[in-house]
C-alpha cells in the first residue's frame, strides 16, 4: 500500500483484490494531478449559485461560440458493446442485481455507485468486487428463499458502464496525505485498475457515465483523468468511453462544449430527467413564482422547458456523432396486481414511444419486466438499424428563454402532492441510511433524485410563501404537522417491521434539508456524516 494512503475503512478478506497496491497507487496520481482543480470546479459552482440568487441568469457562453460554430468536429466512433442501446437497465452493485441486469436483455446496465446505491463502504468496495467477478463470470447468488441466480451466455449480457459518484461527494474511507480521497475518482479509479483490462478481454473496455457535471470545464476534469489513468495502466488514450448525464440545468446550457472537451472519449448525453428537476429548484430556489414547479408527479417530460431541453440534446448528440439517451422510466410493474402492471407498462411505452419518435437512440428502464416493453418500443422505430444519428433534428431551434420557461409548466400543488412529497423523502431515507439507495415506493423506482425533488420542493414552496390549490399556505408548522401523520400512516403500513431509531434518522435529515433556512446543496452529504 503506498504510504500516502490510508484505509480507515474495514478491511474484508477480499478487499485487497479492490484495494490493490496498483489500484492505490492509481488514486495517489489521480489525486495529485486533480484534487486541486475539483476543489476549485466545487468553487465555481458555489459562486455560480450565489451569482444566480443574485439575479442572474443562465445563457449559452459567448467565449465558446466557435465551438458551437464549427461544424466540422465529431466525437469518437462508437465503442464495441455501445453500437446499440436501445435498451439500458440501471441499478446499483449488489450481488443480486449485477446477476439479474448482465440476464435482463438489456443491452446496457448502467453499474451505478451513485444515486441508486447507498455509500456504505461494505456496498463501495463489495460492489467493484461483484463488478469483478461478472467479469470473471464467478458471480452467483441464492436469495434466502433458496433462487439460485447465475449468468447467462457471454454473449447475451449486457455492456458494463459503471457510474461513480460525483464531484461534489467525498469517500471518508480512504485518506490520502491525510485527506479525505474523492469519492468519484476514488469509484473510477478502483474500477480501472481492478476491470479495465478484463473489459478489454471480452472485446469491450472501461466505459462510464457521468453523473451531476455542471460545465465543460468539469467535463475537462474527467477527461484529464481518463488521459491519467489509461497511461497509468498502459491502455491506449480513447479506450474509454462516457455518457454524461445533463441533469443540471447549468449543463443544458454547455452540451456541445461538454462533448467537445470529451470528444476522444465520448459515448454521448443523457436526459438525467429527474436531476434535471432539482437542478432547476435548486438553482433558482430563490428567484420567485416564474421558478416554482409543479408538485412532482404533476411535471411530465411534455412541459415546454422539458421538452426543450431533451430535443437540443437529441439535436446536438447526433450533429456530433454521439448518441442521445433518454430518460428513467421510474415506473415499477406488478406480478401480483394486474392493475398495477397495467398501469406502469401503459406509462412506460407512452414515455418511450414519445423518446423513439424524438430521436433518442435508446432509453433506460428501473426494472427487468420493462426491458421488453422498451425494447419493443425502439424496435418498431429502429428496425434493424443500431440507433437513430442520421436523425440530425433540423427542425429543432431552441433558445435560452425556451430552457429557462419553467412558469409555462401545467399543474399545481396540493395537500396530497405536498404529503406524497413527504412520505417518500421520509421512506426512502430511511432506507438509504440502511444501507438501500433504490427503492420502491408507491409503485415508482425511487432513488437520491427523486428524494431531492421532494425536500427541494418543500423547501422552496415555504419560502415562495406557495398557498395550496387545496389547502393553506405551505409553512415550517403545516409540514412539520403532516410528516407527524405521514410518519404515522408509514407505521401503519409497515407494522412491526418499523425502525423506529431509523425513522428517527430519517425524519431529523429530512427536517434539516427541508426546513432549515440555510439549504442543503445535497442531502446525501448531511446523510453520508450519519453513516458509519
Amino acid at each position: 500500500m503506498p504510504e500516502r494512503v490510508e484505509i480507515v475503512g474495514r478491511t474484508e478478506e477480499r478487499y485487497v483484490e479492490i484495494l490493490s497496491p496498483k489500484a492505490l497507487a492509481l488514486l495517489v496520481s489521480l489525486h495529485d494531478a486533480l484534487a486541486e482543480r475539483r476543489s476549485e470546479a466545487l468553487a465555481t459552482r458555489r459562486s455560480r449559485q450565489a451569482q444566480l440568487s443574485g439575479g442572474a441568469m443562465l445563457d449559452f457562453l459567448p467565449e465558446t461560440a466557435d465551438i458551437r460554430a464549427d461544424e466540422s468536429w465529431r466525437v469518437a466512433p462508437a465503442a464495441p458493446g455501445l453500437v446499440d442501446r436501445r435498451v439500458e437497465i440501471t441499478g446499483p452493485t449488489d450481488r443480486k442485481m449485477t446477476v439479474n441486469a448482465l440476464n435482463s436483455g438489456a443491452n446496457v446496465w448502467l453499474a451505478d455507485f451513485e444515486d441508486a446505491n447507498t455509500p456504505l463502504w461494505s456496498n463501495m468496495i463489495e460492489g467493484q468486487l461483484n463488478l469483478k467477478d461478472a467479469l470473471d463470470r464467478t458471480i452467483d447468488f441464492t436469495s434466502a428463499e433458496g433462487k439460485s441466480y447465475e449468468l447467462g451466455r457471454d454473449e447475451d449480457l449486457a455492456t458494463i458502464v459503471v457510474r461513480p459518484r460525483g464531484w461534489h461527494l467525498d469517500e471518508k474511507h480512504i485518506l490520502i496525505d491525510g485527506r479525505r480521497a474523492s469519492g468519484s475518482l476514488t469509484d473510477f479509479g478502483l474500477y480501472m485498475a481492478a476491470c479495465a483490462q478484463r473489459q478489454l478481454d471480452k472485446g469491450k473496455g472501461p466505459y462510464f457515465y457521468l453523473p451531476k457535471l455542471e460545465s465543460h470545464h468539469e467535463a475537462r476534469l474527467w477527461n484529464d483523468a481518463f488521459n491519467i489513468a489509461q497511461d497509468f495502466l498502459g491502455i491506449p488514450r480513447g479506450t474509454i468511453r462516457a455518457t454524461v448525464l445533463i441533469e443540471t440545468i447549468p449543463a443544458a446550457f454547455e452540451m456541445e462544449e461538454i462533448l467537445y472537451e470529451l470528444r476522444e472519449h465520448c459515448a454521448g448525453l443523457n436526459a438525467g430527467r429527474w436531476d434535471y428537476l432539482f437542478s432547476v429548484i435548486k438553482k433558482f430556489r430563490t428567484r420567485g413564482r416564474d421558478f416554482v414547479l409543479p408538485e412532482r408527479n404533476a411535471v411530465t417530460m411534455t412541459a415546454p422547458f422539458m421538452r426543450a431541453y431533451t430535443d437540443l440534446l437529441v439535436q446536438t448528440c447526433h450533429r456530433r456523432g454521439a448518441f442521445a439517451m433518454g430518460g428513467m422510466a421510474a415506473f415499477i410493474p406488478s406480478r401480483r396486481d394486474p392493475e398495477v402492471n397495467a398501469v406502469a407498462l401503459a406509462k412506460v411505452r407512452e414515455d418511450k414511444t414519445r423518446e423513439a419518435a424524438d430521436g433518442f437512440d435508446g432509453s433506460w428502464v428501473a426494472h427487468p419486466d420493462l426491458v421488453p416493453v422498451c425494447r419493443e418500443v425502439f424496435d418498431s422505430v429502429l428496425g434493424i438499424d443500431p440507433n437513430q444519428l442520421s436523425r440530425q433534428r433540423p427542425d429543432v431551434s431552441v433558445s435560452a428563454a425556451d430552457l429557462l420557461a419553467v412558469s409555462k409548466t401545467p399543474g399545481g400543488v396540493t395537500e396530497a402532492g405536498l404529503r406524497n412529497n413527504i412520505s417518500v423523502a421520509l421512506q426512502y431515507l430511511a432506507a438509504w441510511l440502511g444501507g438501500t439507495g433504490a427503492v420502491a415506493i408507491f409503485n415508482l423506482m425511487e432513488d437520491a433524485a427523486t428524494a431531492e425533488i421532494s425536500r427541494s420542493q418543500i423547501w422552496q414552496w415555504i419560502r415562495g410563501e406557495v398557498i395550496l390549490d387545496d389547502g393553506p399556505l405551505v409553512t415550517k408548522d403545516v409540514v412539520e404537522r403532516m410528516i407527524d401523520e405521514e410518519l404515522g400512516k408509514i407505521r401503519e403500513l409497515v407494522g412491526d417491521s418499523f425502525d423506529t431509531a431509523r425513522y428517527g434518522q430519517a425524519v431529523a435529515l429530512f427536517t434539516e434539508v427541508a426546513l432549515a433556512d440555510s439549504f442543503a446543496e445535497f442531502l446525501t452529504l448531511p446523510a453520508y456524516e450519519r453513516m458509519p
